[in-house]
């Protein structure tokens, strides 16, 4: 194999206006692609930051909710570097957006802090 890097996250949202709107108003992603698939009744948004296609948002009617935190099985969370860690919780706070207490990496004393997205899915800002 000849894995080059991460080409995107696919995210299936319960209610699509709303994540929508968190993804790109408030964590600042760009729509790249906006579509509407008739036959599974979904919305399809490309999301890039920096230039750089990301996300995939989907819609699909009455998906299940997340089952657990994110210590199950599977993904984890989503990671996001940011360059000044303070900065960027107070602007989640001016949007309403809680976010959990300032943490440091044991290994890289590095800044970091999770909040979560309207699906409660979890987030993570890591200071570079």
């Amino acid at each position: 194999m000849n894995i080059q890097k991460l080409h995107h996250v696919a995210i299936v949202c319960s209610n699509y206006e709303r994540s929508k709107q968190f993804y790109t108003d408030v964590l600042g992603f760009k729509i790249e692609k906006e579509i509407y698939r008739e036959e599974r009744k979904s919305f399809k948004l490309d999301l890039s930051l920096n230039g750089e296609y990301i996300l995939e948002l989907f819609s699909f009617p009455d998906p299940p909710a997340r089952l657990t935190q994110p210590e199950a099985a599977g993904l984890r969370h989503l990671a996001f570097g940011v360059l000044d860690l303070e900065a960027c919780i107070k602007e989640l706070l001016q949007n309403n957006i809680d976010t959990e207490r300032v943490r440091t990496d044991e290994f890289t004393s590095k800044k970091f802090t999770f909040l979560y997205d309207p699906d409660h899915l979890p987030i993570e800002l890591y200071e570079l």
